[in-house]
């Protein structure tokens, strides 16, 4: 588990050394995100369970040709998704949203084609690992016209993501590293970009492998930015 979490954070401070040392190529970057999580066997989620959040952080921008960049990132990142069942209107009614936030490092290999003006259309896609660190939980029900409301603070286990034990696996008990694949494209001018990104989590949420239960809960993230070239 110490190797892991130190492994983490040299990651961290590369990607942060980095961008630091390439001002001219970085990126500050913000915006939506439309969190959910996977539920089904095919890795599909209810689109009725997505999650508004943001994202807020810094992107490398690197080149290694004059058309293929490598973009290290590092971000905070609200994930999660809700569930509602009835209205409030309604005699009996549920409602329950778990939104975790993450630090999030994103290595993404991106083409970039110039499309006029002074401006390029950009693709790419790579791995991400991240690392939760706060989030809440809230719940709000009614049962026969009487409301009721709870909110407390996610917990989470410091599980070791290469190993298959149930390390503080338990209810309302998130799993503290979260990794997956991302996608990205949009269009950039001079100074400012605009992206679509996806994040496709491949690490289980909760339990770690000998329990089945929760096998498909994973993390889907698609997210609207916009970025600042420092």
């Amino acid at each position: 588990m110490k190797k892991q979490t130190s492994f983490l954070f040299i990651l961290l401070a590369i990607s942060t050394s980095t961008v630091i040392a390439q001002k001219s190529s970085a990126i500050l970057r913000g915006g939506l995100n439309l969190a959910n999580v996977s539920t089904k066997s095919d890795g599909t989620a209810d689109e009725a369970n997505i999650l508004t959040t943001f994202q807020v952080g810094i992107i490398g921008d690197l080149p290694i040709t004059s058309f293929l960049y490598i973009q290290p990132g590092l971000l905070f990142s609200g994930k999660g998704s809700k569930a509602q069942s009835g209205q409030p209107t309604d005699a009996n009614y549920y409602r329950a949203e778990v939104n975790p936030y993450y630090i999030e490092i994103p290595v993404n290999v991106v083409l970039k084609a110039p499309i006029g003006g002074g401006a390029k259309f950009f693709a790419g896609a790579g791995p991400y690992i991240a690392m939760g660190i706060a989030g809440n939980r809230k719940l709000d029900y009614k049962i026969a016209n009487v409301a009721f409301s709870r909110k407390d603070k996610i917990k989470f286990s410091n599980d070791d993501p290469t190993t298959s034990g149930e390390e503080g696996a338990g209810f309302g008990i998130l799993k503290r590293f979260d990794y997956g694949l991302n996608g990205t494209v949009g269009i950039e001018g001079k100074s400012v970009s605009i992206s679509a990104n996806y994040g496709l989590g491949l690490a289980k949420l909760q339990s770690g492998t000998t329990n089945g239960e929760d096998n498909n809960n994973k993390h889907r993230v698609l997210s609207f930015t916009i970025g600042f070239r420092l």
